[in-house]
């Protein structure tokens, strides 16, 4: 090797089929890369198109329009000169899709490489678009050879030692990756075991970004051949890290650059090498909330505000993702809201400085009690009243949203979703479901670590008890069991797909597990019908959650 190389990794948020703005993003990069001496420039998986296009690739004209914009790419890369960018696209050949890497020098595709281990388990369905690949792409830079592979082909151990046997020294892995609680220890683990045992370094380009109900994080990675890690991005912001692989192989990191203007208040946020989960957790959902509210052409949201805790921290991640300014609150206190409910909820609305309504429900639900007791007659009060109250709440929060322009962001939490203790057409409308995936348990001590950073939500509405005020004396566990137990059996239930009777013999209560086990099957209509909302968990709702309505299995 004649002397050093300098490659670049840039970690990236592109938008699903906006082509133009996606090719803008990778000019950008490339720029500020060539400008600072990088040689070799990594951009992630499907950066062209954003991850991941799904049944859009059925359609002739977006493949269409993928190839103009790879063709723009191409001719805007060309005064950087000698710069070799390696950026995931779509290729054609002979009737067959791929999922492909081309290695462009000045304009010119040298070679294209095509995944070879397309996923289809939990989110991915690769299958059902793509052929794969077979072959191993190679080349040579300054005496020293480079491999290229795509995400899940690091994840099995054939494709990185084809690569090695190809004479490959390093590995470029594009990678669109979603954030889940802990992926990143389990990423390193598998580069170590399929990548640094064949003696190879490893750049591990990653993709940003929230997509529908997916979230990336980033945290692209480097790690030479002995596998020690090298350098980490910063998860969830857009980054160029630039490493130096040296004359004796030996690499060394040199810079990390961001690639866009960062606030005050995501400083703040930003990851370091000791970040907890709930940090890590919060800027997911941060991320997240700020795509899909973004991608999706708003600038506003508005959220019911009770003075719970659910809607106290979709109110503090909607701040955080979006700006004071573009959040609204409404409160909606009905005759058994507790007068402290809503002293909470106008606190927390002033510590935040956001736009905050009050809005009694009382003579609404009145009217619509009125209308109905000719039918209803002497028959007792039940969930049907309190489902009313929730349904007059979505009423006018949609309201709020066709007047204004504000996307509504719903507040149910993954605890509430399992067991069906939300309304529909009710607490369930929106847009947006920030906290689909997350327990009851997470919420809590996401709120407490929320504060750490700045005190933002009022003690009170983190220490009472939760309760929907939907009847008097009310409180969660008067139908559902006390939340740690709760979570835990959901669990086990849903991420590692344990039955009942080996749930209640590691030792949870017999009536408990029946009641979650039966309330999971029955609700699964209630969910079908929900907003989408980040995965954030092993096993999700949504697409990580393929369970018919429709079935006489108990869990």
């Amino acid at each position: 090797m004649s002397s050093s190389i300098y490659i670049g990794l840039a970690q990236i948020n592109p938008t699903v089929g906006a082509f133009a703005h996606n090719v803008t993003l990778i000019v950008a990069a490339a720029k500020t890369a060539h400008e600072k001496g990088v040689e070799i420039l990594v951009f992630p998986e499907l950066a062209l198109t954003g991850y991941q296009p799904e049944d859009l690739m059925y359609r002739p004209h977006f493949l269409a329009q993928h190839d103009q914009a790879l063709q723009s790419l191409q001719k805007q890369l060309i005064p950087f000169k000698g710069l070799h960018v390696v950026v995931g696209h779509l290729a054609q050949e002979e009737g067959h899709l791929y999922n492909a890497a081309s290695l462009i020098v000045d304009g010119v595709i040298q070679q294209t490489y095509y995944k070879q281990a397309l996923p289809s388990y939990s989110v991915f369905d690769e299958h059902r678009y793509f052929t794969k690949g077979s072959k191993a792409s190679i080349f040579h830079y300054k005496g020293h050879t480079f491999g290229i592979a795509i995400c899940e082909d690091v994840w099995l151990a054939e494709v990185a030692a084809q690569a090695s046997a190809n004479g490959a020294q390093s590995l470029l892995v594009l990678n669109a990756s979603p954030y889940t609680m802990h992926k990143d220890e389990q990423r390193i683990e598998v580069l170590k075991t399929n990548i640094s045992a064949h003696h190879m370094n490893t750049f591990y380009c990653n993709l940003i970004g929230g997509q529908d109900d997916l979230v990336f994080d980033g945290q692209s990675l480097v790690i030479d051949t002995k596998g020690q890690i090298v350098e980490v991005l910063n998860s969830f912001v857009n980054a160029l890290g630039i490493i130096e692989l040296k004359q004796d192989g030996t690499l060394q990191s040199s810079t990390v650059l961001s690639l866009q203007e960062t606030t005050n208040k995501e400083q703040a946020l930003v990851r370091d090498k000791k970040e907890c989960i709930e940090s890590e957790v919060w800027r997911a959902l941060v991320l997240a909330t700020h795509d899909y509210v973004k991608k999706n052409g708003f600038k506003k949201v508005v959220l019911g505000l009770s003075g719970g805790i659910d809607s106290a921290v979709v109110m503090a991640i909607a701040v955080d993702a979006l700006g004071a300014e573009n959040v609204r609150a409404v409160m909606m206190p009905s005759r058994y809201t507790a007068d402290i409910s809503v002293n909470d909820a106008a606190e927390m609305a002033q510590l935040l400085g956001v736009t905050y309504h009050e809005i009694a429900i009382s003579p609404m639900f009145n009217t619509v009690l009125s209308a109905l007791e000719p039918s209803f007659q002497d028959l007792p009060l039940d969930t049907t009243e309190e489902n009313i109250q929730a349904r007059i709440r979505g009423v006018l929060l949609m309201a709020f949203s066709n007047k204004f322009g504000a996307m509504v962001l719903t507040t149910g939490n993954k605890s509430e979703l399992a067991t069906g203790y939300c309304t529909l057409y009710g607490d369930m409308v929106g847009g947006f479901a920030v906290l689909k995936d997350i327990p009851k348990t997470l919420v809590y001590r996401l709120a407490k670590w929320r504060n750490t950073v700045a005190y933002v939500i009022p003690e009170r509405i983190i220490t009472r008890p939760p309760s929907a005020e939907l009847r008097e004396d009310q409180t969660d566990q008067d139908s559902l069991p006390e939340y740690d137990i709760l979570d835990a059996i959901l669990e086990r239930m849903m991420e590692q797909n344990q039955s009942s009777q080996t749930i209640i013999e590691a030792g949870f209560p017999v009536a408990a597990v029946e009641k979650v086990a039966r309330l999971l099957r029955i609700n699964e209509y209630k969910r079908r019908q929900g907003a989408p909302g980040p995965k954030i968990t092993h096993r999700s709702f949504g697409r990580d959650w393929r369970v018919p309505i429709t079935n006489g299995y108990y869990y």
